[in-house]
């Protein structure tokens, strides 16, 4: 079993750094331990970063964090975190991969921060659980791993895995588990310190509301558009469309025209066309597997209406937008463990 910490010792948090990672994510699940320490009559929390080879790590900003140790350094350890952002459903180093398998038989708690799960999902550690991870890579990753039950929740914990969504989620996540040890009164005020308004529940969805999104309240439309969203790989037809709304076919076109400019079958296009880019950026599926999984019947057609839609051929745009923010390949940073 993995070490606890004695009575009066800190409970010991390390976070591995994978390049590109989400500094903002980073930093929301590190300032909370800090609080809670300060707020605390002992010390409560400490907390180390690891790195591949104990060198820095550059986030996804360009700015470098200075791991504590190397990888060969992580002994026991009750919690480790995956930080990642971009590119992370490329990451296949083994070594880490192996790490991770062997903290999870000594029985530690391992979690993800931003798109961190896909790294536990490729070693094996996410399925049959819930887990989240940002709603820009939810799809892909849900394509890929389909032992996970991925949910659209702020933060996920389940059993011995942690997950959370990215950005400021981290912190609703790190205030949770400090409720969970040392009661709500400290996390409520370790939240007052950080100027966090609300504690989020886990439940709280991690992106706008539909209707926030479209820039519209009418029940309707956001019915038929969550119809559609759920409806990527085999597309509705207006019969259908009308029938969810209960409009008859005209009404549903001047719906759609008089609130988001557009006809229904030029709206999902693109809804179905924006899911294909994530695809595409996200994930090594084929063009032809994307197409079907968009609800495209036709290569061909495919390739026409995402050309006219982004102004490049599916395979040109995939290599144009891997190309951008400085991407590179994966090496890592680390933190002691024990």
């Amino acid at each position: 079993m993995a070490e606890r910490p004695n009575a009066g010792e800190p409970e010991r948090f390390g976070f591995l750094l994978l390049p590109d990672f989400s500094m903002l994510a980073f930093l929301s699940a590190i300032e909370p331990l800090r609080v809670a320490n300060r707020f605390g009559s002992r010390q409560l929390y400490s907390w180390h970063v690891f790195s591949r080879d104990g060198g820095p790590v550059a986030a996804s900003n360009g700015m470098s964090i200075l791991a504590d140790a190397p990888l060969s350094k992580i002994g026991r350890l009750p919690n480790l975190l995956v930080c990642s952002s971009f590119d992370p459903e490329r990451y296949e180093d083994r070594e880490i991969l192996a790490l991770l398998r062997r903290l999870d038989r000594q029985g530690s708690r391992l979690g993800a921060i931003d798109t961190g799960a896909h790294v536990l999902a490729r070693a094996g550690l996410l399925d049959g659980h819930r887990a989240t991870l940002h709603w820009e890579n939810a799809a892909a990753f849900a394509e890929r791993f389909p032992a996970v039950q991925v949910s659209e929740e702020l933060f996920e914990v389940d059993r011995k895995r942690i997950t959370c969504s990215g950005g400021t989620a981290a912190l609703d996540m790190m205030l949770h588990l400090i409720a969970s040890t040392h009661g709500q009164d400290l996390a409520v005020s370790v939240s007052e310190m950080l100027l966090h308004a609300r504690m989020r529940n886990p439940d709280d969805h991690f992106r706008m509301t539909l209707g926030q999104r479209l820039g519209v309240r009418h029940p309707r439309l956001q019915r038929i558009v969550e119809a559609m969203s759920a409806s990527i790989e085999e597309p509705l037809d207006l019969a259908q469309m009308a029938q969810i709304g209960g409009l008859s076919r005209r009404q549903l076109e001047r719906l759609f025209r008089t609130n988001l400019g557009d006809t229904p079958t030029g709206y999902y296009l693109k809804l179905r066309l924006r899911r294909a880019r994530h695809l595409l950026e996200q994930t090594e599926m084929s063009i032809l597997e994307v197409s079907l999984a968009c609800g495209f019947v036709s290569a061909p057609y495919f390739s026409r209406a995402y050309r006219r839609y982004f102004g490049l051929a599916p395979r040109d745009d995939r290599r144009s937008l891997r190309s951008r923010e400085g991407r590179t390949g994966f090496y890592v940073g680390g933190v002691v463990g024990g």
